[in-house]
C-alpha cells in the first residue's frame, strides 16, 4: 500500500502525495496509517524543514474515507474506534515537527477535508471544493475534536451551514472565510506556489513556528498555559542567534535549538 501514499524529500521539503487518482484519492485505513507514520518519522529528519500534502491529479485532494472501509461496521466499538483512529491521524498531522501545507485541487471532502484542516496552511486551485457532505451520504457525524478544529478555522455558524446543507465550499468562498489563504489558477501553479511557500516558512525560525502552532492548538482545547513556550523560545540558542544576526544586519542561521 506504500504506493498509495508517496513521499519524497527535495531541498528540505517533504512532499506527500495521496495517490489513488482512480478513486479520487479516497483514503483507506492503510493510507491513513501511512500518513501518520510519515508525519512522525520522515518529517522528523534533520533535512526536512517543511511538508506539503497534496493529492495525485487535479480532480481531488482526497474524497474522504473509502466507503468500502465501513462495510464491516456492526458495533459501537467499530464507530468509536474509527473516529479515534482518524483523530490519531489528524493529531499526527498537527504534531508534525515542521510546518505543514495542504495544496488542494478538486474535491477535498470528509477525511480529506479533515487532513487539510489539520495542516498549518492551506492553498487551493480554483477548482477546489471543500466540505463534509455526510448529511446526504452516510448519515454519520464528526468527532468532537474535528468539530472543534473546524470551528476554530471558520466559526460555529459556518460549520453548521456546511454540515447541515451538505454543500461544498468553492475556492473563492473558502478564501473569503479564511479557510484557505490563496487561490491559484491550476494544479501546476498550485504546486509551484506550495513549494515556494514551503521554502519561505522552512527558512524561518523553527521554534517560533513550533510555539505558535502549539499555542493555537492549546487555545482550541481551552487551555491558556504557555510559559513553557515563552521560555523555549527566549532561552534558545536561536534567540541569541537572531539577536546577533539582526544587530549585525545579516541573515540568521537557525538550528531549532
Amino acid at each position: 500500500m506504500s504506493d498509495q501514499v508517496l513521499s519524497e524529500i527535495s531541498d528540505g521539503i517533504l512532499l506527500v502525495t495521496l495517490n489513488r487518482p482512480e478513486a479520487r484519492n479516497a483514503l483507506t485505513f492503510d493510507m491513513y496509517d501511512r500518513l501518520a507514520a510519515i508525519c512522525a518519522d520522515e518529517a522528523a529528519g534533520d533535512d526536512v524543514r517543511a511538508m506539503i500534502i497534496t493529492g495525485a491529479g487535479e480532480k481531488a485532494f482526497a474524497a474522504g474515507t473509502d466507503i468500502s472501509q465501513f462495510r464491516d461496521f456492526r458495533t459501537e466499538a467499530d464507530a468509536l474506534g474509527y473516529e479515534q483512529r482518524i483523530e490519531a491521524v489528524l493529531n499526527a498531522v498537527e504534531a508534525c515537527p515542521v510546518p505543514t501545507i495542504a495544496a488542494i485541487s478538486g474535491a477535498c471532502t470528509g477525511g480529506g477535508a479533515g487532513i487539510a484542516a489539520a495542516c498549518d496552511l492551506r492553498i487551493a486551485a480554483a477548482n477546489a471544493r471543500f466540505g463534509f457532505p455526510i448529511a446526504r451520504t452516510l448519515g454519520n457525524c464528526l468527532s468532537m475534536a474535528n468539530y472543534a478544529r473546524l470551528t476554530s478555522l471558520i466559526g460555529a455558524g459556518r460549520v453548521m451551514d456546511v454540515i447541515l446543507t451538505s454543500r461544498l465550499v468553492g475556492a473563492e468562498e473558502a478564501a473569503s472565510i479564511g479557510l484557505i489563504s490563496q487561490v491559484l489558477d491550476g494544479h501546476e501553479t498550485l504546486m509551484a506556489r506550495a513549494r515556494e511557500l514551503a521554502t519561505t516558512v522552512g527558512g524561518h525560525a523553527p521554534l517560533t513556528m513550533r510555539a505558535t502552532r502549539e499555542a493555537l492548538k492549546r487555545l482550541r482545547e481551552g487551555r491558556s498555559d504557555g510559559a513553557d513556550l515563552i521560555t523555549m523560545c527566549y532561552m534558545s540558542a536561536d534567540f541569541c542567534e537572531g539577536l546577533e544576526a539582526f544587530l549585525a544586519k545579516r541573515p540568521a542561521v537557525w538550528t531549532g535549538r
